[in-house]
This record gives C-alpha cells, sequence and structure tokens, in this order.
C-alpha cells in the first residue's frame, strides 16, 4: 500500500550571521540593505589578495556552553548549536512532550572544522612534527559533529546524519530533512547548516582559484551580484537553522506555521570541478524539478532568491537558466542578498531560506545591494530588486544553491494556507 505523502511546514528559525546572531536582527538589517563585509580581523591578510571577508560579530561561545563544553567544538559546531537553540525556541518546543525518537537532525557543512584542521597541523609542524595532537582533534572537524551534538544537547533518538555538497550543502539538508518527513521516517528535524572558514587555508585556497573579491578598497561595496564590473565573491561565516515538521505535528502541539515546503530539486552540472556550466544546464534542471514537485508553473513563482555568489561565470550561468524557465518576467522580484551577507558556503543555503520565509511572512522583498549596472541581456526581463527594499505579496519563493562538483539544490516555499 502506497503512503499519503506528508505535508511539511517551517515552525522555527535560528540564524549566527554577519550581519546579527539572531534572526530578527539579521533580518532587520537584511531588510535596511546593509553589508555585513569588513576587513578581515581574525588574521593578518597582509599578504594576501584579498583582504576582506563577512565575519561574525560579537559571538561569544560561553553564552551558549560552559567553557570546558566550548572547548570540544570547533567554530563551525559553536555557530550550529547557537542557531539551533535559537530556532528551537522560536517554535516553541518542549521535547518532553514529544516522541524524541521521531526527531532528528540533518546539517550540512561543506568545510567543517578548517581551523582546527589548520591549527593542529601547524601546532605538529612547530612541535617538530612530534604528535602533540588535541584529543577533540578528529571529531572538531569532521562535518556530522554538529548535527549529532545538537541531538546530544536534546536527547534526540531519531535519524542523524549531515551532508556536505560544497555551497548546496545546507539546501540538500532541508530537502532530506523535507524528504523524510513526507516518508513519515520522522515527525520533526532539526537542519540547516554552518561554516566558519575565514582563515588562511580558505582565503589562499580560494584566491588561488581565482575565485573571491579583491575589492580591498571598498569591502562594504565588494560584493557585487549579476552586475557587469563584479570580480568574485566575498567569504561570509555563520549558521543557519530550521525546525521542520510534519504538518500534522505542528498542528497537533499547536505551533505558529512559518512557511510551507512545497518543493525540492537536484541535478548536477556535470561540467567541472568549480566552474558552472556556461548554458546553467544543472541550474535549468535543479529549478525544473523543484517546479514539477511544487505541483505548479513557473508563472507562479513570486521571487527567486538567487545563488548569485557576484562571480562572472557563476551569475552569468544562473541567469541563462533562470531565463529559459521563467521566460520574460519583468514581474517576478530576483534578489541577490550575498551582496550582504557576504557567501557563507555550506551555510547559505539556509541563510537564504531563512530571507525566503521572512519575505513570505512580511510581504517584503530585501534589496540587491552595490549591483548598478546588471548585465545587459538580462536587465529588462526581471525585476532584480536593485538598492532598496520592496513591498510585495509573495505566494511562492524559489532558492538557489549551487556548489563547487556541480551540485544544484532548489527549494521552493509558499505561503502556508491552512485550506488546501
Amino acid at each position: 500500500m502506497i503512503k499519503e505523502l506528508k505535508r511539511v511546514v517551517i515552525t522555527g528559525m535560528g540564524a549566527i550571521t554577519p550581519l546579527g546572531n539572531t534572526v530578527n536582527e539579521f533580518w532587520n538589517n537584511i531588510i535596511a540593505g546593509r553589508s555585513g563585509v569588513r576587513l578581515i580581523t581574525k588574521f593578518d591578510s597582509t599578504h594576501f589578495k584579498t583582504k576582506i571577508a563577512a565575519e561574525v560579530k560579537d559571538f561569544n561561545a560561553t553564552d551558549y556552553f560552559e567553557r570546558n563544553e566550548a572547548r570540544k567544538y570547533d567554530l563551525f559546531t559553536q555557530y550550529a548549536i547557537a542557531a539551533a537553540d535559537e530556532a528551537i525556541n522560536n517554535a516553541g518546543i518542549n521535547f518532553e512532550m514529544l516522541n524524541k525518537n521521531k526527531i532528528g537532525v540533518i546539517w550540512g557543512s561543506g568545510n567543517g572544522g578548517i581551523q582546527t584542521f589548520q591549527d593542529q597541523v601547524e601546532e605538529f609542524v612547530k612541535g617538530n612534527r612530534q604528535p602533540r595532537f588535541n584529543p577533540y582533534f578528529i571529531p572538531k572537524i569532521i562535518a556530522d559533529i554538529p548535527s549529532g551534538a545538537i541531538s546530544i544537547r536534546y536527547g534526540l533518538r531519531g535519524l542523524n546524519f549531515s551532508t556536505v555538497s560544497a555551497c548546496a550543502s545546507s539546501n540538500n539538508a532541508i530537502i532530506d530533512a523535507c524528504n523524510y518527513i513526507r516518508l513519515g521516517k520522522a515527525d520533526m528535524i532539526i537542519t540547516g547548516g554552518s561554516e566558519a572558514p575565514i582563515n588562511e587555508s580558505s582565503i589562499g585556497g580560494f584566491n588561488a582559484s581565482k575565485a573571491l573579491s579583491t575589492n580591498n578598497e571598498d569591502p562594504k561595496g565588494a560584493s557585487m551580484p549579476f552586475d557587469v564590473k563584479r570580480d568574485g565573491f566575498v567569504l561570509g561565516e555563520g549558521a543557519g537553522a530550521l525546525i521542520v515538521e510534519s504538518l500534522e505535528c505542528a498542528i497537533k502541539r499547536g505551533a505558529t506555521i512559518l512557511a510551507e515546503i512545497v518543493g525540492t530539486g537536484m541535478a548536477a552540472d556535470a561540467y567541472h570541478l568549480t566552474g558552472t556550466h556556461p548554458d546553467g544546464e544543472g541550474a535549468y534542471l535543479g529549478m525544473l524539478d523543484g517546479l514539477e514537485d511544487a505541483g505548479i508553473g513557473a508563472s507562479e513563482i513570486d521571487y527567486i532568491n538567487a545563488h548569485a555568489t557576484s562571480t562572472h561565470m557563476g551569475d552569468e550561468s544562473e541567469l541563462k537558466a533562470i531565463s529559459r524557465v521563467f521566460g520574460q518576467r519583468p514581474d517576478m522580484n530576483i534578489g541577490a542578498t550575498k551582496s550582504m551577507t557576504g557567501h557563507l558556503l555550506g551555510a547559505a543555503g539556509v541563510i537564504e531560506t531563512i530571507i525566503c520565509v521572512k519575505a513570505i511572512r512580511e510581504s517584503r522583498i530585501p534589496p540587491t545591494i552595490n549591483t548598478s549596472e546588471v548585465e545587459h541581456e538580462y536587465s529588462d526581463k526581471f525585476n532584480f530588486t536593485l538598492g532598496k527594499t520592496q513591498e510585495k505579496v509573495v505566494r511562492y519563493a524559489m532558492n538557489n544553491t549551487f556548489g563547487f562538483g556541480g551540485h544544484i539544490a532548489t527549494l521552493i516555499l509558499k505561503k502556508y494556507e491552512n485550506d488546501n
């Protein structure tokens, strides 16, 4: 007997970002069009081509953990737990009233504990290659530890794992969470992603691949998605968390439903290790897959939060794909919020999903800042939401994320309506 798929809703959100360490602070800065990009403070960037990044500010681990517990976790795990705590509180969850065997955690990260890895290898070399590794070295660096740590913190015994698909990691985590709930494998899942990659290894590596902006003279204006003058992305860090549950579970516990997940799309560029397909083939297929899953036509999408990292090839290929799917839609808003947050790599998808949820709930679409001259072929095809927030009723929002390796992950969210 084939079971009917369950409807899936979002009931809680949490965020640690370059623009604020709560969802409300983050959203208020996004709506105001502020940039979180500054000169790097986490290390001496004197000899690096890129000297700017979107760092998290004023994060104190001891606000969330005892000092001894905090030592067990790399910063990317600390960010994850902090965001999850906010999402759980936001959702009004009392785990003692729920079946913990049916509550899971799925978490995404592209880099894992890269700071810990760098620090420990440096210590190894400085110590004349004598093995003095921290006993927590392995659990601090592997990408699955946030999902395990969150489950341990709250005693959650449902499905538990991590997704790694570079910059698509957290969108893939949300997609997996959605599908497992649809199938009845879990009632509720804490999902999202986190990254803490602002160090010498990441900046140096991305510089070597010519991916980063080197507009060090104007940090706040460096990320300019879709602009003809764009010169690369700005590295960011942080975490986002969602509480995703079945509609039945949410109604039963009297939860406030923030939005519904109605479509998930996945594909691959099958083209290049780091470059996107020049015609956006994977992005095109992923968006079509999401629309088919949602059971809607392209004309029903009101807002796309684009992947739009501010790289030449990536932005152009995404615009080609959007044009193939949507044709000419000057009534449809496209937003590129990495212009403000920088690129949070594996955490980008969930942070931008939070933005989509807020846009749906508040009927406000955040601006794309810094962009003044959109690629000429596309400038009249869509509303790029340039410069300032726009008021608009959003019934359906799409969130695109793409990762090195050709990974494509698309989410479609809908304004919750309890009569369908």
